[in-house]
């Protein structure tokens, strides 16, 4: 029936995250409101973590990519758990660096790194830039020099491998502003480029092939051509790179019908294809990393609404409108993406009503899903979205000047708030 462990029914039929019942967190914050399972965000830290071991034998990182969901507290937990970061902006790594995440398990990425953000991660000593074009790269050179200091950088490559999701999140083919292409040489030009440099030390390659992948295929292919570009480097050049980043891009189950591989399931074909790529081309086995994001967070994440008007349409369809929407979840938005929904108060019931659930902005365009089933619903019900975890607080905006919903985190029986809601003088803040 749910998509994460952390999701039950209590005897009142109310749905609740870690044995908290949804409909008092939702009396107690008001709504809209996150509310995260700390306890699921440890357990998936965990698995990856544990396949890492199993797998590789220990020899790589599993980074946590903040761009899912980044605040301070979750910053902490990564850390707890042993883990690394990605960081794809300034704000991030400001972010991390604050909540006392170790700079030297920091990758910096990001397709249009700014100089001053360029400075703020050698300044922070910022673990590994991945470095993502030859201006960028001769640009952290000459910053790298003024520094007097050595900089450690991978370079991302697109390895031409198209992962079949939406085209706004794929990431891995020629035709994409991420990376150094492999079939137009540019790529292996830029590793022999970096080599001429005394402020760079190039570790290894990164790719990253898309996200919401359920096909584990796409990851073993992109294995085959990531290491032998790593064999053709060492056969042009003589470098032999240790790193190897395979990215993220893990499905989860936003809905019953979504069918993700385990993790471990993952993990373990992923490895396999290292392992036997790097035997049949004589390669030494790299240091392995990864970067999952949604898969840690996204199932461990509700939101919760409130119903303000119930507006059917004879032989047409039946709004619901709530109190949040494209400002705190885009991404119907932008890509139809499908989610599960529930009354929160009735989640063990039937699901009799099919509604388009609708938010509170001047536009047309703000839903947050069509067609959806749900249990009856009026006014006053609290509605919760499931697998809101990851990209919806990330990707919230101001729109129509809405404040951003706090994001409460529960551990067993507890509950703390880590963002605090925003005020409508918080949007004032910065008007001059």
């Amino acid at each position: 029936m749910f998509v994460a462990d952390c999701l039950q029914v209590n005897r009142e039929g109310h749905l609740c995250v870690e044995q908290q019942d949804t409909l008092e967190l939702a009396k107690k914050y008001g709504t809209p409101l996150f509310v995260m399972s700390e306890t699921q965000i440890r357990k998936n830290c965990r698995l990856y973590q544990d396949s890492l071991q199993r797998f590789y034998g220990g020899n790589g990182l599993v980074l946590y990519a903040s761009k899912a969901f980044c605040c301070k507290e979750i910053c902490r937990i990564a850390a707890e758990e042993g883990m690394g970061l990605d960081v794809v902006s300034g704000g991030e790594l400001y972010t991390a660096i604050s909540a006392g995440f170790p700079a030297d398990r920091i990758y910096f990425h990001g397709n249009n790194k700014t100089q001053t953000e360029l400075i703020a991660a050698l300044e922070h000593g910022v673990g590994t830039i991945v470095v993502d074009n030859l201006e960028e790269l001769e640009l952290l050179d000459r910053l790298a020099e003024a520094k007097g200091v050595c900089q450690q950088i991978m370079f991302r490559v697109k390895p031409g491998v198209d992962a079949h999701t939406h085209q706004f999140i794929r990431t891995g083919q020629i035709d994409s502003k991420f990376g150094f292409a492999l079939e137009t040489g540019e790529a292996l030009a830029a590793v022999q480029r970096a080599a001429g440099l005394s402020h760079l030390n190039l570790s290894g390659l990164h790719c990253h092939i898309g996200s919401q992948i359920f096909d584990t295929e796409p990851f073993l292919l992109a294995v085959r051509v990531m290491i032998g570009f790593l064999a053709q480097i060492r056969q042009e050049t003589g470098q032999v790179l240790h790193q190897l980043n395979l990215g993220g891009g893990f499905g989860i189950r936003y809905t019953p019908e979504n069918d993700p591989p385990a993790y471990e399931t993952y993990m373990e074909q992923v490895s396999a294809a290292v392992h036997e790529t790097c035997a049949l081309l004589d390669f030494p086995t790299p240091y392995i990393l990864m970067e999952p994001g949604r898969s840690i967070v996204g199932p461990a994440g509700i939101t919760l609404y409130t119903v303000g008007s119930v507006k059917e349409i004879p032989g047409v369809r039946t709004y619901v409108s709530v109190d949040g929407g494209m400002t705190d979840n885009p991404r119907y938005a932008l890509y139809q993406a499908e989610y599960q929904i529930m009354n929160a108060g009735l989640a063990a019931g039937e699901k009799t009503m099919r509604v388009t659930l609708a938010g509170h902005c001047c536009e047309s365009g703000d839903l947050i899903g069509e067609n959806l089933p749900v249990q009856d619903l009026q006014k006053g019900d609290v509605v919760a979205v499931l697998s809101t975890g990851a990209y919806n607080y990330s990707m919230a905006s101001h729109y129509n000047r809405v404040p951003n919903p706090p994001v409460v985190m529960v551990k067993g029986g507890t509950d703390r708030v880590i963002v605090k809601r925003e005020t409508w003088e918080d949007l004032t803040r910065m008007d001059v």
